[in-house]
């Protein structure tokens, strides 16, 4: 049996997850995701490794940008197999493309305008990395599968989708290679969530498997707990009321900006925030948050123990969902403390950058990040401190306050990536350790051989590798 896995992504890095099997004369993907990270912008703009017309599926963890974001690419350049994944999956990736494309597009024209009035031309061709048309050309080809229905890929290959507690559909993916009576399993984690958290239920553990491939985003660290989170929160909003300033929080808009609002909604139910106003700035959250109504069944049982008592924390007091470009901009004229919500989730683009223009310099106000900040992004430079950082072309001096709550991170922590693997019995034959920063991943490489024995490894971009 020969099996070829290449990591075509999210090795040694954060973003850009994709990775390449090859077996019983099929060639798939298991994501394709887009490079957030400045540094390794340029691999969005490269040619797949692998023509894509070659492709036969691909396999879809989850619907956040960094393992879905390229497909418009993949399937530009001429793959025309299935794209694979659960229902809300499905739905969610539909938004968050189109949504995508339309940034795209916005983005190209707005600095082909403003490299032609400075004289100068960027790194990057001035044209989008794809159209909204691109984008709906993927449409199309999504296939949705269930939760824990095995599904045929090609004769000999099978894959169960499995629950991954990360973002609502998200999953862990078990492939199956049989070739005559000889037979070889792989667990592509794709984004692990975490015990005991709001809204979703915990991550799927394992107990036996030949291979794996996981993530290590904060495989060098241990989070906060939910209570801490709530405390947390709710020290940043009174602050901020007493210093008469906004909240602005940049925010992913999957399970990210939900999950900011649950806590709000419980906070402000149990007395422990002053009355906020809490603008949602985000029609791609707005979209997202209707597809979490429609497949509520997918919660965990607090979660639908609120919803069945009319309690959501998607419309209550002091919630308002702005969609137009009008409203955004008419946030900048309100006068006390709100707090505005808004993507995207590291600063690398949308309405965010223009909230923070307008409150980032102002010492009364608070950027709060909730998420993981990328090596290399506007995000990741405010949150290192940076006295100045440079937004819409012009250098803006950064005097808000910054605070970070870390708990809020729908990833795994060091200590439940170790209690997932905790049931594998026997062990597997090795553990591939990508999706985190090249430091993160080797540091939990290294705690994970001394707390399990396991053979694991950190590959490189790139990299192949024979699993016999």
């Amino acid at each position: 049996m020969d099996i070829n896995l290449s990591f075509l992504g999210a090795a040694r890095s954060v973003t850009g997850s994709r990775y390449l099997v090859e077996a019983n004369n099929t060639t798939l993907l298991v994501d394709c995701g887009l490079y957030q990270e400045r540094e390794f912008l340029h691999r969005n703009w490269e040619h797949f490794q692998v023509p894509p017309e070659k492709i036969a599926a691909v396999l879809l963890t989850h619907a956040h940008l960094d393992h879905c974001g390229l497909l418009p690419r993949l399937v530009n350049e001429g793959f025309r197999g299935r794209i694979i994944c659960t229902r809300p999956t499905a739905e969610i990736t539909k938004i968050i493309l189109l949504d995508s494309a339309k940034l795209q597009e916005e983005d190209a024209s707005y600095k082909k305008k403003r490299h032609l009035r400075e004289g100068r031309r960027g790194p990057y061709p001035e044209i989008p990395l794809y159209t909204v048309a691109d984008a709906e050309a993927v449409l199309p080809l999504f296939h949705p599968v269930e939760y824990n229905r095995p599904v045929e890929i090609s004769p000999g290959i099978e894959a169960v989708f499995r629950d991954a507690g990360h973002v609502l559909g998200s999953s862990m993916i078990k492939l199956t290679v049989s070739r005559k009576k000889e037979k070889r399993s792989i667990i592509f984690s794709g984004d692990i969530g975490r015990w005991d958290r709001p809204i979703l239920p915990d991550p799927t553990i394992f107990s036996r498997v030949d291979y794996i491939v996981m993530e290590s985003t904060y495989g060098d660290r241990a989070h906060t707990g939910s209570h801490e989170i709530g405390e947390q929160l709710a020290e940043i909003v009174r602050s901020a009321f007493a210093a008469g300033g906004n909240i602005i929080v940049p925010s992913f808009a999957l399970q990210r900006a939900q999950e900011l609002l649950y806590y709000l909604f419980t906070l402000g139910q149990d007395g422990r925030i002053p009355d906020l106003q809490v603008y949602l700035d985000s029609p791609m959250a707005i979209k997202i948050n209707q597809v979490y109504r429609r497949y509520s069944w997918l919660f965990d049982r607090e979660m639908k123990a609120m919803m069945r008592d009319a309690k959501s924390p998607f419309d209550f007091p002091g919630l308002n969902l702005v969609e137009t470009v009008a409203q955004s901009k008419s946030l900048n004229d309100i006068k006390g403390t709100v707090m505005i919500i808004a993507g995207s989730g590291m600063c690398t683009g949308g309405r965010i950058k223009h909230h923070l223009i307008n409150n980032i310099s102002r010492p009364e106000c608070t950027v709060l990040f909730v998420g993981y900040q990328a090596e290399g992004t506007l995000g990741r430079h405010i949150l290192d401190g940076a006295g100045s950082v440079r937004i819409h072309g012009q250098q803006r001096p950064v005097r808000a306050a910054i605070a970070h709550i870390h708990g809020l991170s729908a990833h795994a922590d060091r200590d439940d990536l170790l209690k997932w693997l905790s049931r594998l019995s026997p062990e597997p034959k090795h553990i591939f350790i990508t999706h985190g920063e090249a430091k993160a991943a080797l540091i939990f490489r290294q705690f994970l051989e001394e707390k399990t024995g396991f053979r694991a490894s950190v590959p490189s971009y790139g990299e192949k590798v024979n699993l016999e």
